[in-house]
């Protein structure tokens, strides 16, 4: 497999899986703005070889489809997968271990490879300044590296083998970080660097923490992966390259032979600037915020390196690859982490974190004459504790009964829960608790509610298709219209204020009540734009599902609580756009404008 980036792009380019722009392209939104446009056609890989401010080229869009994924790692996936299965379920191993002696040897041979000591000849030190800095949303709070691979160690068991490789991005230019000394690492808490950085906290002491951009692509997706306990990410790094991840200590951080660029630094305890906004993976900014600023250490470069990025943004995006890639290595792995569960699916279009599709098994009531959900919501309170999982807003659950069903058919998996949920029992809310960092549609920052949606038995009724008549005709409802089988979309006017959305949907609720029986049509979703929201189904899982808090925005017709619990005969989640949001994501026109050269008849883009 590849030893460098560089052996990566000249494969991928005798493939024509690579095209090379040489003109002077603008790192201020142009490259961004050609790499979504390529993205979005399924479109090759991108080496830019002209930066303007930098002398370094940049690729981006490796990752850009699954089958191009996938090939770069077609001499060494098989052996990877069987190896991460092993840690999985180790009893395969037992039970046939002549089978599996190879993965074994494959595994202990991908071990990481110190190199002697210092610096090595093949990097030179060089400047933050001297990087590409690639700015890509229009109101981003500077420039971001947005494929780095962070590393820190344990402060309590130093040591390669204990140390934490994570993708968190990284500020190296704009607010008030001084240039060429301070950059900002934006990370969440449970996460491995954060776990590290309150351990040196405690003790008193700075995290050294090194930064590696590029290297063999095999690197870059080690980053991102959730591993079995035990197998390190540097470890799982050597596995999938087909070598051993090499590597020094030059005054005392780690230092990749492999990687690219380093930036080495530390992270003082309790000391922190503003970082964003920043255009994130749901779709919208993550607004400005205090997190760990790093002093910069040194700076240094492979010679010729090649700076890789992406562009994140309303998905799909590239990083949609990243999640396909996980799934395909690690899928089997939730069933041995949560038992009884057979599925666990994290909703790309609605930002991935935000919404989970799962299927569970059902053995508790298999006699009962009314079937309901009860080993279901041992399995969801489980899959909620689950390690990023845990960051769900809103958890679909089932289980399969007389028919095979998939979570990732997304539309039929919500049409067969909508067909058997019976909403005056099968709502459990989590109030008060953890979202993700990044999602502002709840009560302040980390903070907001959760949402269990449990169903399960024989199908109750058949789902509306149409806008039933009796809605058509009701003055309070704006623009209906079908988003899919019982779901409906309805326009409400400008989202004030939650006290005032407590009277709007009051006036809504009764209204409804009293005018008809919306049993075919158990979901509404009061939303800005009808059109928009049933347009695609991509729409409705993002609008939908990013917009809304489900302690906040869900009500519903004939609403009542007995003993604590909450139920009702139709819900409406109201996922209008809500003054304390973030902003969505827009391209800048001027921008979209100039890169049209490049798309043109005589375009580099449009030639290749």
């Amino acid at each position: 497999m590849y030893q460098s980036l560089q052996e990566c792009i000249l494969d991928l380019e005798q493939q024509g899986e690579l095209i090379r722009i040489t003109e002077e392209v603008d790192p201020y939104l142009e490259m961004a703005a050609i790499h979504l446009k390529v993205y979005e056609k399924g479109g090759p890989a991108i080496l830019f070889e002209n930066i303007k401010g930098s002398k370094y080229p940049a690729v981006s869009n490796l990752f850009g489809t699954i089958e191009r994924s996938k090939y770069m790692f077609r001499k060494t996936w098989g052996q990877t997968e069987n190896v991460i299965q092993l840690r999985n379920d180790p009893i395969k191993a037992l039970r046939q271990p002549l089978k599996h002696v190879q993965s074994g040897l494959a595994a202990s041979k991908a071990l990481p490879l110190k190199k002697g000591k210092g610096l090595p000849s093949h990097l030179e030190e060089i400047t933050i300044a001297d990087l590409p800095h690639i700015h890509h949303w229009p109101d981003d709070g500077g420039a971001f590296v947005t494929l780095p691979q962070v590393y820190s160690e344990d402060p309590d068991k130093p040591g390669i083998m204990n140390a934490n490789l994570g993708m968190y991005r990284v500020q190296i230019s704009g607010n008030d970080y001084e240039p060429n000394k301070e950059v900002g690492i934006h990370y969440q808490i449970h996460r491995g660097l954060g776990v590290h950085q309150t351990k040196a906290t405690k003790k008193g002491e700075p995290l050294k923490v090194s930064i590696f951009i590029g290297g063999p692509p095999s690197h870059t997706l080690s980053a991102v992966m959730p591993l079995p306990e035990g197998l390190s990410e540097l470890t799982f790094a050597g596995l999938l390259a087909g070598r051993r991840f090499r590597y020094s200590y030059v005054d005392g951080y780690c230092v990749s032979h492999d990687a690219d660029f380093v930036i080495t630094g530390e992270i003082h305890p309790n000391e922190t600037k503003p970082e964003g906004p920043f255009g994130d993976h749901l779709g919208y900014y993550s607004l400005t915020h205090p997190f760990p600023m790093m002093r910069v250490h040194k700076v240094y470069a492979r010679k010729n390196a090649i700076w890789p990025f992406t562009v994140v943004g309303r998905p799909p995006q590239e990083d949609t690859s990243f999640g396909e890639l996980i799934h395909e290595l690690t899928g089997d792995a939730v069933k041995q982490q949560i038992p009884g569960v057979k599925e666990v699916h994290a909703v790309d279009a609605s930002g991935v974190h935000p919404l989970l599709f799962a299927i569970g098994s059902e053995r508790y009531t298999p006699y009962e004459e009314v079937k309901r959900p009860s080993e279901l919501m041992t399995i969801a309170n489980n899959v909620l504790g689950t390690g990023q999982l845990s960051l769900a807003k809103y958890l679909f659950i089932t289980a399969e009964d007389k028919e095979p069903i998939s979570t990732h058919d997304e539309e039929r998996f919500l049409t067969y829960i909508l067909e058997r949920i019976d909403l005056r029992r099968d709502l459990h809310f989590q109030t008060n608790t953890t979202i993700d960092t990044l999602d502002y549609s709840g009560t302040g920052l980390n903070s907001g509610s959760k949402v269990i949606i449990a169903a399960y038995g024989n199908k109750k009724r058949e789902l509306c298709t149409t806008i039933p008549k009796a809605l058509e005709e009701l003055s309070i409802v704006h623009n209906p219209s079908i988003v899919l089988p019982g779901v409906v979309a309805i326009e409400g006017t400008e989202f004030l204020s939650y006290e005032q959305a407590q009277i709007e949907l009051e006036e809504l609720t009764t209204t409804l009540a009293s005018n008809g029986d919306w049993s075919s049509c158990p979901l509404i979703i009061l939303c800005d734009d009808s059109k928009f929201l049933s347009e695609t189904l991509s729409n409705f899982l993002w609008a939908t599902f990013t917009r809304s808090n489900p302690s906040h925005d869900i009500y519903g017709v004939n609403s009542y609580y007995e003993f604590k619990h909450w139920g009702c005969d139709t819900m409406i989640i109201d996922a209008r756009m809500k003054p304390h949001h973030a902003p969505p994501l827009i391209s800048d026109p001027e921008i979209e404008q100039s890169i049209v050269r490049f798309f043109s008849e005589d375009g580099t883009i449009k030639r290749s």
